[in-house]
């Protein structure tokens, strides 16, 4: 880890504090204000999540999470969008990396914010929300303990520069959340390694591979939950489950669904291990040897007490060539020369009829 002097501070604890400790350091520092920054580069660990926002931020860093913006309880009111904890909140929405190093990410809109925590409530854990930045006058969100919650009102420009709706009106709150306990990220969670602890059921587990479409995969995640999958498994190449975008398909069920990023490695682990299938949705009309099963009644029944992975390629390159061959493939019957569909659409049909039954 390389430091070096700059805007904020950082205590020993990993944690950064806005506002800097303005009294301390003019008392018992000669440095200057501006001169208060530590900024933290380091390698990225891991690329597991290509940042395809339309302005992602490049901080040089990466990693699971091991800072944390601090703060203080008595700041109650930003009007700014120059302020330094609205900047941080800027990166946490653009930078996947500047995402994984603080392990949080911005949840826009009250009605995902409410499904999340009241999911986190009836499981009786911890909140994950950290801030709850409200538009200015704006009422705290029905169901939320405002006692456990950091409250801010922010100005209707911060509103509209945070949430990227013109409309800030629209809009009327945002959090601030850290990565739930059920999001891991194998290439850097070293100790993470025994699959059995990865899904609370594998009896159902969605593979997504090389989806970078952030509006499709959080479609995907959401139609998942809707059905009762025991969890979302990423292979390289995927869209970051915490963008922007993909958060605001989703509706915060990537707050709610166990989501683990990893290799083919670690799939055929969990694969062994449970004694899995692994299906793939493929077209029925490339002209390939291999043989492609049609998605039946019959296919279905025959899979009822089997535990499955589902795999879905990217809309644009299909599967790629070592899931087409290590899976069983599976196409949707379909009227007329349609060569494919949306993956999103495709995975709707595939997760509803493959869904458990119990």
């Amino acid at each position: 880890m390389i430091c070096m002097y700059k805007p904020w501070q950082q205590a020993s604890t990993s944690t950064i504090f806005y506002p800097p400790q303005m009294k301390l350091l003019n008392q018992n520092s000669d440095l200057s204000l501006t001169k208060t920054r530590i900024q933290v580069q380091r390698k990225s660990p891991d690329k597991r999540f290509d940042d395809i926002e339309d302005d992602d931020i490049d901080d040089g860093v990466g990693g699971s999470g091991s800072l944390k913006f601090a703060l203080p309880s008595h700041v109650k009111s930003i009007t700014s969008t120059s302020n330094p904890f609205v900047k941080h909140c800027l990166k946490l929405k653009n930078s996947s990396s500047y995402r994984h190093l603080h392990a949080s990410a911005l949840v826009v809109g009250t009605t995902p914010i409410r499904e999340i925590y009241r999911y986190e409530e009836a499981l009786q854990e911890k909140t994950v929300i950290d801030y709850l930045l409200l538009l200015d006058k704006a009422e705290i969100p029905e169901e939320l303990d405002a006692r456990s919650v950091h409250t801010v009102c922010i100005s209707s420009m911060v509103m509209k520069k945070l949430s990227g709706v013109q409309s800030a009106e629209s809009i009327e709150a945002i959090a601030l959340m850290r990565f739930p306990s059920c999001f891991l990220n194998l290439d850097v969670d070293l100790d993470k390694s025994d699959c059995r602890r990865w899904f609370p059921s594998t009896h159902r587990i969605l593979v997504l591979d090389g989806i970078q479409d952030p509006g499709n995969l959080g479609t995907l995640v959401r139609t998942a939950m809707a059905f009762q999958w025991g969890g979302i498994f990423l292979l390289p190449g995927c869209c970051d489950p915490f963008n922007e975008k993909a958060l605001r398909a989703s509706r915060g069920t990537s707050f709610q669904l166990p989501i683990v990023s990893g290799s083919w490695y670690h799939l055929q682990t969990l694969k062994n291990t449970f004694n899995m299938k692994i299906l793939a949705g493929h077209p029925d009309s490339d002209g390939k040897s291999k043989k492609v099963s049609s998605l039946s009644q019959d296919f279905v029944h025959s899979l009822a007490l089997v535990p499955i992975c589902l795999v879905l390629g990217s809309e644009g390159r299909g599967l790629s060539e070592k899931c087409q061959q290590e899976c069983e493939l599976v196409s949707i019957p379909m009227a007329g020369q349609y060569e494919s569909l949306n993956v999103s659409v495709a995975g709707g049909i595939f997760l509803y009829m493959l869904q458990p039954k119990n």
